[in-house]
């Protein structure tokens, strides 16, 4: 069985007239899933992230701004890119929520993947700052939870976003039990992500070129990506799902298209499958062509479906 969590809040988070982090992003993946095809999804309302969740990744001044800063009325930058408004609390806090909800649901047999389409986005927030969209991270806030809370040994995080998942790896930096593996473009935002940044060797920096297309980025996968995820035997895949690196994506220069995120997708079933008796959770990064992120989010929910 496949879960869906979403929240309405997620679409309350606003960053501003013409900003590429925009509600129109969860709306279209909601819209391509609200399909007949899709109707064995089982959707349930994200809940959310308690503190405690948030202080297993996050520093408790990093939790109190992020909640305390949200402004009454107009928007409040925090950088260049990352934006507070009335309603940013609440959709930071079901977003972190619905990748921890997801973790819970897993481990406790109630589904064996799940799918979390929300936002904001969370790869980028590191331990203590919010950034590139980021205020919350999510996939990091559950693979604490799943440390901390159901005692895993071996977590595993694949991201394929076309950015750097920086504060995944910032958060996890000298963490044995967890594996992050990184595919994305560089250089790009936001400056990181060398093969030489390895942590304690758990962290997986695999870069890619502008102009780089399918046959690249599966050989890397296959090649080197996959295996390595294998050999770590997790007991728990979770996946940061960004589909920014497809050919029609504007803040990026990859060439991919939805059925390469099939294409991963599925192999990565198959590591959780070989490994995790089949527990995998993803959740929405990254994607700034509405009708690209639409068709590659649905290609991903249905290889999770297959």
């Amino acid at each position: 069985m496949l879960r869906l969590y979403t929240h309405s809040a997620c679409l309350q988070h606003d960053n501003g007239p013409g900003h590429p982090e925009s509600p129109a992003r969860l709306a279209a993946v909601l819209r391509a899933l609200d399909h007949d095809r899709y109707a064995a999804l089982d959707r349930v309302e994200a809940p959310r992230a308690s503190r405690e969740q948030l202080l297993r990744a996050h520093t408790a001044a990093h939790v109190e701004r992020m909640l305390a800063a949200v402004p009454a009325g107009e928007i409040q930058r925090l950088d260049e890119d990352t934006v507070l408004s009335p309603g940013s609390a609440e959709a930071a806090l079901r977003a972190a929520g619905a990748v921890t909800a997801a973790v819970d649901a897993v481990l406790g047999g109630q589904c064996q993947r799940a799918f979390c389409a929300v936002r904001p986005p969370g790869h980028h927030a590191t331990h203590g700052q919010a950034m590139g969209f980021c205020l919350f991270n999510n996939v990091a806030v559950a693979a604490a939870h799943a440390l901390a809370a159901h005692g895993l040994k071996r977590v595993a995080i694949a991201d394929f976003d076309v950015h750097h998942g920086n504060g995944t790896q910032d958060i996890f930096w000298r963490e044995p039990r967890v594996l992050f593996a990184s595919s994305h473009q560089m250089p790009l935002y936001p400056g990181s992500g060398g093969p030489d940044e390895s942590g304690v060797g758990n962290i997986l920096n695999r870069p890619l070129s502008a102009g780089d297309g399918p046959y690249l980025f599966r050989e890397l996968w296959e090649g080197d990506l996959l295996p390595r995820l294998r050999a770590f035997r997790p007991q728990l895949l979770l996946v940061s799902a960004g589909f920014d690196a497809h050919q029609n994506d504007p803040l990026a220069d990859l060439c991919l298209g939805s059925e390469d995120y099939a294409w991963i997708t599925a192999k990565l079933v198959e590591v959780a499958d070989q490994h995790a008796d089949g527990r995998l959770v993803s959740t929405l990064e990254g994607g700034y062509d509405l009708a690209a992120l639409a068709a590659s989010a649905a290609a991903h929910v249905e290889a999770l479906l297959a």
